[in-house]
């Protein structure tokens, strides 16, 4: 969902605010900073476990922009593409449409952690693939210079109804289709992925994020399902995730009492956000305060000019890109 005048984002933030959040039966300057709970951490580790997480290590890797040189392709590099597959969503009923996108040199013989990428509302699965997002080449040049792992890429489609097959407003019928993508994931998307291609296995080896109500839905799935994702990250979250101001009349998908780890923490949580977006209003610095609360530790990326659209985005892959699989 892009804003792309003042009017539009004032009309958006209103529907969030009255219609867009749920809970149902599906159950589902540079201004840089780090909130973290006193942490011990152990020295000489060959793998990372729990109790070596300390995400304030990363805190200076984050910057608030993106280099404008990774924007631009360069001679010697090799750029992939995405390439559009289909899959059936026993979740949704329906043949669906997901964007992949394999490292260089991708090889059968070799086997490779994955990102799962959300898009935001009234958007599909075709929306980060756009010039404008400049994925492909954003990711080539950080792996040329060794910034980023090696990583399959997915795009999903997340609109998740059996009745609807897309977004037709933002309502409560909408977002609970929204909400139902834990589901896809878990016993469609996921399942699909790791027979079609050589994947690594493991909570250490996947990664979510999300823009907008993606944002939102990869923080669910995050805290929903820290079993299956070590890494997970979010630019400009909606609101909905739990009952806050921009949603007073809804209890949202959890509780902020539920927004904690118990057992198992992510390696990376990043949370990105602007301070001009007009369309989600408060809802990150609102998680950001709850996770704090709850001694929940994770990275804050704030940027203080981008809007609610690529200009956001792109900073935060930046900076998520070169987090994960580290």
């Amino acid at each position: 969902m892009e804003s792309k005048k003042l009017i539009a984002a004032i009309a958006v933030t209103a529907l969030f605010t009255a219609g867009c959040t749920a809970k149902n039966d599906v159950q589902t300057e540079t201004v840089s900073q780090v909130t973290t709970a006193a942490q011990v951490t152990t020295a000489a580790e060959t793998e990372i476990t729990q109790e070596d997480i300390d995400m304030e290590q990363f805190k200076d890797m984050i910057t608030e922009l993106m280099p404008s040189e990774y924007e631009e392709k360069r001679e010697g590099v090799t750029y992939t593409e995405f390439r559009k597959y289909t899959y059936f969503s026993s979740t949704a009923g329906r043949d669906t449409n997901v964007n992949v996108m394999l490292p260089p040199d991708y090889s059968e013989d070799k086997e490779y952690p994955v990102l799962y990428v959300l898009h935001g509302f009234y958007d599909n699965e075709d929306w980060m693939t756009r010039p404008a997002v400049n994925f492909g080449t954003i990711y080539g040049n950080l792996l040329a210079d060794g910034k980023a792992e090696e990583m399959i890429v997915v795009l999903p489609y997340i609109f998740c109804d059996k009745n609807m097959p897309y977004c037709t407003g933002m309502d409560l019928a909408n977002c609970y289709a929204y909400d139902n993508f834990i589901n896809d994931l878990t016993t469609d998307l996921m399942p699909f992925i790791e027979s079609s291609f050589s994947v690594a296995k493991g909570r250490e080896n996947t990664a979510i994020t999300g823009f907008s109500m993606g944002g939102r839905e990869s923080m669910f799935i995050g805290f929903e399902r820290p079993d299956l994702f070590g890494y997970v990250g979010a630019v400009c979250p909606a609101p909905g995730l739990v009952k806050i101001q921009n949603s007073p009349m809804h209890p949202g998908q959890m509780t902020s009492e539920e927004m904690i780890f118990a057992d198992e923490k992510p390696y990376i949580l990043l949370i990105s956000s602007s301070d001009t977006d007009g369309v989600v209003g408060s809802s990150p610095n609102d998680y950001r305060k709850i996770m704090t609360e709850n001694e929940v530790d994770y990275l804050s990326h704030i940027m203080k000019t981008t809007g609610h659209d690529h200009s956001s985005v792109k900073p935060h892959l930046y900076n998520y890109l070169q987090l994960i699989f580290r």
